[in-house]
Parts: structure tokens; C-alpha cells; sequence
């Protein structure tokens, strides 16, 4: 977890923090519901990012906590206005006291947790029965362009469609960890398409001359794959997975 290369692509999106803001997924309200249920509950999105999951957390009516260790990408969530202000921490250190909040989650931030020291410190911070929640908004390979979309990213997950990123067993403070998927997608044009694949963290720490393979690549794509030529517009589906975990005692 301490090598250069995750340290570097873990604090690479403050400089892009509008681009990621403005060009990422939000999450289907049926995902959070899942986690969360629908009582006005606290809840802290760690790792929150610029705000994406946050905004959409106090919009449903709950008290949201964002907490963020990415001066550039805190800064973007406070200047926004239209969520509550982030407070630097992380997952391994959460500046608040001990079980102050009903629930915890992590949206597209839990693989760049250390594991053995976020668990307890997330079931620190958790009232007795209250819930972990991380979830990510995944690309749906089972569409043939996506797949062909992944070639060229790097990040083919293969056949058998297995998550891209997992949630490690949680440890004796936590119950039996759940999981669900829920479907949904973005509509998105050749230029849009670029824009995302430009807020992926290879992306951002790549040389020049890679960022414009990548970029042409992914407009040769989109102007020969046989379900994308000749449109101005088009679906980009996604798997949200969403797990959830009640804290014991």
C-alpha cells in the first residue's frame, strides 16, 4: 500500500479536481437506499472526493460528513456550496470522536484504504449497529464496446466479469458484509467520453506522449466501433456494486 506509484496516483486528481467533478458517474439512488436505508441519519463519506456522492447524500436528507485528505480536491467540494464543508482526514485517521456517526461510506474510495488500519478506525468512528457502506460505479464490460474500451485502457477484468475492485474481510468489529449490484448508465458523446478517460489516475500521472495514444485510441474508437460510428450521442453502462457492514456490539 506505501509504494510510490499507488501514493502518487492515490493524490493525483487534486489538479483535476473540476474535471473529475464534473465528468464522473453519480450513484443510483437505490444504491445508496440499499446502504443507508431512508431515515435521516449521520453519515461520513470518506474519501469524499469533490463532493459527487456528498451533494447526492444531503440532497436524500441525510446529515453528510465529508471527509478528505486532497487539498485540491477538498477545496473544489468547498467551493461548490451546495454540500457540507470537508474536513481533512482520512481513512485511517478520521478526526472525529469515537461512535459519532450512524454510518460510513466510501464511494469509488475504499482501494486506496489501508486496510488494517481503516477498518478500525471506520468501526471507531460507527455507533454500535451502525453500517460501512463502500460502493463503485464500475464499467459494464458485458457491452462489447466497453470491453473494447477497457483494451485500451489496461483495465480488462476478463471473461467472467469479475469486480474490479473488492471489499477485504472486514475484521471481528464488523458483521456479515453484503453485497448488490444495481444497473443504470450515462449518456456521453465522443468528446465527453475522452473528458473521463482524462480523470483516471493512470491518466493523470502518465508522460505526454501516452495521454495522446490514450486519447486517440479512444476517438478511433468511437468513430469504428460498429456500435458507436456515426453517432453524436451514446450510453455508457455501469454496475454499481454496493456492499454494506454493521458494526457488532
Amino acid at each position: 500500500m506505501d509504494s510510490p506509484t499507488w501514493q502518487t496516483q492515490a493524490r493525483s486528481f487534486g489538479p483535476a479536481a473540476d474535471l473529475y467533478d464534473r465528468i464522473r458517474p453519480r450513484y443510483p439512488i437505490e444504491a445508496i437506499r440499499w446502504i443507508l436505508g431512508d431515515h435521516p441519519i449521520t453519515v461520513v463519506d470518506l474519501g469524499a472526493g469533490t463532493g459527487i456522492l456528498s451533494r447526492q447524500l444531503a440532497g436524500l436528507g441525510y446529515d453528510v460528513i465529508p471527509v478528505e485528505p486532497d487539498p485540491g480536491m477538498r477545496s473544489r467540494l468547498n467551493q461548490a456550496g451546495d454540500a457540507p464543508a470537508a474536513v481533512d482526514g482520512s481513512a485511517e485517521a478520521i478526526p472525529l470522536p469515537a461512535a459519532r456517526v450512524d454510518a460510513v461510506v466510501a464511494g469509488q474510495a475504499y482501494h486506496w484504504f489501508d486496510p488494517a488500519k481503516a477498518h478500525p478506525e471506520i468501526a471507531r468512528v460507527l455507533k454500535p449497529g451502525g453500517v460501512f457502506g463502500p460502493l463503485w460505479n464500475e464499467r459494464d464490460e458485458g457491452v462489447a464496446w466497453i470491453a473494447a474500451l477497457s483494451e485500451i485502457l489496461g483495465e480488462r477484468r476478463g471473461p467472467e466479469g469479475a469486480p474490479e475492485v473488492t471489499v477485504r474481510p472486514l475484521g471481528p468489529r464488523f458483521g456479515t458484509l453484503e453485497r448488490a449490484d444495481f444497473r443504470h448508465s450515462v449518456t456521453h458523446t465522443p468528446d465527453t467520453l475522452v473528458e473521463l478517460v482524462r480523470s483516471r489516475s493512470f491518466y493523470l500521472i502518465a508522460e505526454p506522449a501516452k495521454r495522446a495514444r490514450v486519447d486517440a485510441a479512444v476517438r478511433y474508437l468511437c468513430a469504428t466501433h460498429p456500435d458507436l460510428a456515426g453517432r453524436d450521442e451514446f450510453e455508457l453502462p455501469y454496475v454499481t456494486r454496493a456492499y454494506r457492514a454493521r458494526r457488532s456490539g
